[in-house]
């Protein structure tokens, strides 16, 4: 039995493992809590509510029509929206219908799209209308049997909803033509299923209830099999360690986009769970919106990754917000710089607490106490149930204090990728260690901190260059807004140190970077190369994309 030096680091209460037999699926969970918080705000989202009756309501009406149209279970359903109402809706409707989800960034190009349907051989999608242009244009090269098309504003309460859409459709002419013979309005759908019955469905804990695609970044993006046993098992844990979150009427804020598992998880499901609220914020690069909507609510969650944050504490307004029932701020997707981390507590008076996951782990795996009083550069203890491992390059363990490949194994690992057996064999192994491709350590009572990405690592003359430890110094300087740090070939130590900064104070040169380097950085890590820049290429949930960089 291998030994668990974080158990000891607990926070009081959280026991050592959870107990999966209090719920049979996540369809279970989302009707137990459906019946027991009948009357409290489930979500909210521009000026309107669904309670959770009205959310049991409107999925057992959109179940029912899926059903009338023929869509068995097992068979894929994708949604391409941003955070509306629509999408819990169609989420929970879906899921009681016994279909698998597969979360569809409605940013994508039709190249990405196309791949995404074709390889989950998806039979039905949810699109908003407002990119309801790009499915068209691949519409006849897709498997969808099925496209039903929404409005951003048609759950809204009336006169708004009509409001919304026309503003969208007409003024700011947000919605490009598209043509979609055959497909059915949202709402349409809806009143068709409330005169359907609903069939009952056998959902079992081991079927798949996500395809959840990754971002791609180390080839092709690939479908994470998450089945029902997975992501109530990352429920479970997760409510474990929120020990705080007392099941009264708690209030989230979901800026991070749905589609993406971070919030999916963390946000939507977890507080389904615990009975709270969602706050649907369906715009958050709209950042004096996003802080004017923080101000209407008494709101004691948040998540994000540190470009968010680092945007909200950079927002007039934002610092004169009243934080008074804010319990946690957990950051991850993306390392939390010790700069904000200290800007956040100093500004919000809470610690944010920075967590570690994958989309392959649903996502949660290690999370800091939550009685953490300050950011301590670790991405946590590995959470109830769940194991971590250092690994070297040969699978041997490695001692706490020694560089390797963080490896974790819970019951929140996928089931693996969908129809790709290679793949799922390189990254899960015959004991079920799932092998992140993250560099880690373990200290001696437990805690794990990211050293970086395999394929980020920088190698100079010889040295290991991570690029976190860049970011997060030069991140420091009080002129810096923000950096990303990556490697370049250089003739005569292989690699050399690149930076891309943007600046917070206009004033900023290269001189004065390089003076602070120098003072901070040992030599090899130091950067060649400085490039001062307007923004940083970034992903859907706010991730600086190096891979991008790499290529300018």
């Amino acid at each position: 039995m291998m030994d668990k030096p974080w158990l000891k680091s607990y926070p009081p209460g959280v026991p050592a493992n959870i107990d999966l037999g209090a719920y049979h699926s996540i369809v279970d969970l989302l009707e137990q809590s459906c019946n027991k918080y009948k009357d409290r705000m489930a979500f909210h989202n521009m000026g309107a509510e669904l309670s959770y009756s009205e959310l049991d309501y409107l999925t057992r009406n959109f179940a029912a029509a899926l059903q009338g149209m023929g869509l068995q279970p097992g068979d894929r359903i994708a949604l391409m929206m941003p955070n509306i109402l629509q999408y819990p809706v169609t989420l929970f409707g879906a899921l009681k219908a016994g279909l698998i989800i597969v979360n569809t960034n409605p940013m994508y190009t039709a190249r990405e799209l196309r791949h995404q349907l074709v390889d989950s051989g998806a039979k039905a999608i949810v699109v908003v209308e407002n990119f309801a242009s790009v499915l068209a244009s691949v519409l006849d090269e897709v498997p969808l049997e099925h496209v039903i098309t929404t409005g951003v504003g048609d759950l809204l309460d009336f006169p708004k909803s009509l409001m919304v859409n026309f503003v969208l459709r007409h003024i700011k002419k947000s919605i490009p033509k598209w043509f979609l013979p055959g497909s059915e309005k949202f709402q349409d759908v809806l009143d068709k299923g409330a005169k359907l019955p609903l069939r009952p469905v056998n959902i079992t804990f081991e079927d798949v209830a996500f395809l959840q695609y990754t971002g791609g970044t180390t080839g092709v993006a690939k479908g994470a099999m998450l089945t029902h046993r997975n992501i109530v098992a990352n429920l479970l844990q997760s409510r474990t360690w929120l020990a705080q979150m007392d099941n009264s009427q708690e209030i989230i804020i979901t800026a991070l986009p749905l589609y993406h598992i971070f919030a999916l998880t963390a946000n939507c499901l977890t507080f389904i769970y615990l009975g709270g609220s969602n706050v649907l914020i369906t715009d958050p690069r709209d950042m004096p919106g996003f802080v004017k909507e923080l101000s209407h609510h008494p709101f004691t969650a948040l998540t994000g990754v540190n470009t968010l944050f680092n945007a909200l504490l950079h927002t007039d307004g934002f610092a004169e917000l009243d934080f008074s029932s804010l319990k946690m701020t957990l950051g991850g997707g993306m390392a939390v710089q010790k700069a904000v981390a200290e800007q956040w507590k100093q500004v919000t008076g809470v610690t944010l607490l920075e967590a570690y996951g994958l989309t392959e782990t649903s996502p949660a795996a290690c999370i800091n106490p939550v009685t953490l009083e300050d950011y301590n550069g670790y991405i946590g203890l590995p959470i109830s149930s769940t194991e971590a491992a250092i690994k070297s390059d040969d699978g041997q363990f490695l001692a706490a204090g020694e560089t390797g490949e963080l490896c974790i194994r819970g019951p929140q690992v996928m089931k693996g990728y969908w129809q790709r057996p290679n793949a799922t064999d390189e990254v899960l192994d015959a004991d079920g260690w799932l092998h992140t491709g993250d560099i880690a350590i373990m200290t001696e009572d437990g805690y794990f901190k990211i050293v970086d990405r395999k394929k980020d690592m920088i190698l100079v003359s010889g040295f290991n260059v991570y690029p976190n430890e860049i970011e997060d110094v030069l991140a420091l300087h009080p002129k810096v807004l923000e950096v990303a740090a990556i490697g370049v070939p250089d003739e005569r130590s292989g690699e050399a140190v690149s930076v891309f900064v943007v600046k917070k104070d206009a004033s900023l040169t290269k001189e004065e970077l390089i003076t602070f380097c120098t003072e901070n950085l040992t030599g090899y890590k130091r950067p060649r190369y400085i490039e001062f820049m307007d923004d940083l290429p970034k992903s859907n949930v706010g991730k600086i994309l190096r891979r991008e960089l790499r290529n300018l």
